[in-house]
């Protein structure tokens, strides 16, 4: 059996999501335990031309928000990307968790072929089929964020482990 767009993406998104909000737990209570404000590691970044561990989790979130969105059609909430503080990080992924709980696996499974334009940059725009879109654009682009933000907090000293990324809290 061919593996359904739903199954390829939400479930995925929700996944890894909460895996995500573990890791920031764990980054929250690493920096209370070695008594420093965590706010350095909201702001921390792995090199200088790179964005902040904050815009990683506003990205990895709209990767799934606005990937789901363009394929399914079902609108994705507005966020206004102003997220600072770990809490205010979490709340963002569990605001996008409750989008991804709204979309019905029939708005995504058979539209393989649907094309989907979605921006590229500033200017541009790219077109592709559903099926690549999410294959080999929206995925990607989430799951590069999301081991971007767990690579700038372990870089940071947070105890994190493999099992933190892929299993989060479920262990």
């Amino acid at each position: 059996m061919a593996l359904s767009m739903y199954t390829g993406s939400v479930p995925v998104f929700q996944h890894m999501l909460r895996n995500l909000s573990h890791i920031l737990d764990k980054g929250e209570a690493s920096a209370q335990v070695r008594k420093f404000d965590a706010s350095v590691l909201a702001t921390a970044r792995l090199a200088p031309d790179m964005l902040p561990f904050t815009r990683q989790i506003l990205i990895a979130c709209d990767a799934a928000k606005l990937g789901v969105a363009r394929i399914s059609g079902v609108e994705a909430p507005r966020f206004d990307d102003t997220e600072a503080t770990f809490p205010e990080l979490k709340a963002r992924i569990q605001k996008t968790l409750d989008y991804l709980a709204t979309v019905p696996a029939d708005k995504l499974d058979g539209t393989e072929d649907k094309e989907v334009t979605f921006p590229v940059g500033r200017d541009k725009t790219r077109t592709m089929t559903a099926q690549a879109y999410l294959t080999t654009w929206v995925l990607p682009n989430f799951f590069f964020h999301v081991t971007t933000a767990y690579a700038i907090l372990r870089h940071n000293g947070v105890d994190l482990g493999k099992a933190d990324y892929l299993a989060g809290a479920q262990k």
